[in-house]
C-alpha cells in the first residue's frame, strides 16, 4: 500500500460525496483522475486489501429487518452447515466462534416476518435450534481507522 492508497482509504471511510459526480469531486480532492480512483479501488478489492466497497443501507428504514443469530453446530457438521447458510441469500455472512454457539451469522430480510420464516427454514434444514438476537436499540458509532 502506497501513500496514495492510504489517502484514498482514509478519505473513503468518510463516504462518497453526495453530489451528481462523486468520483470527480473525490478526484479533485485527491489530485488525480476519477478513472485512477475507480481503478485503484478495484485493485484494492482484487488484491484483498478491501473485502467490500459499497453503500450501507439502514434496512429497517426501507421496511426490512435484520438480526444476529447463532447455531451450536457439532464440529463434524460445521462445514456442511456453513455451506447451507452460504447458499441462503438472507445470510449476509457467517463466521466461527470458539464457544458453544460456534457459528454466528447475520440475517437480512425484506420484513420482520422474513426473519421468522428464515429462522424456521434454517432450523428445518439443519435440525439445529437458532439463537435469534434481534437488536433492542440502535447505537451509531462513527469508526475511522487512520492508515
Amino acid at each position: 500500500m502506497d501513500e496514495f492508497d492510504r489517502r484514498l482509504l482514509n478519505r473513503l471511510q468518510q463516504g462518497l460525496p453526495l453530489v451528481p459526480q462523486p468520483w470527480q469531486q473525490l478526484a479533485a480532492e485527491l489530485q488525480c483522475s476519477s478513472q485512477q480512483l475507480r481503478q485503484r479501488v478495484q485493485q484494492l478489492l482484487d488484491d484483498g486489501t478491501l473485502t467490500r466497497f459499497g453503500p450501507m443501507f439502514d434496512i429497517e428504514q426501507l421496511g426490512g429487518a435484520f438480526t444476529l443469530a447463532a447455531l451450536a453446530v457439532p464440529e463434524e457438521r460445521f462445514d456442511a452447515v456453513a455451506a447451507q447458510l452460504d447458499g441462503m441469500p438472507e445470510v449476509a455472512h457467517n463466521y466461527r466462534r470458539e464457544h458453544a454457539w460456534n457459528m454466528w451469522f447475520v440475517l437480512a430480510c425484506d420484513s420482520p416476518e422474513g426473519i421468522d420464516r428464515t429462522v424456521a427454514a434454517i432450523e428445518a434444514a439443519t435440525g439445529l435450534p437458532v439463537l435469534n438476537l434481534p437488536k433492542e436499540k440502535t447505537f451509531h458509532v462513527g469508526l475511522h481507522f487512520a492508515l
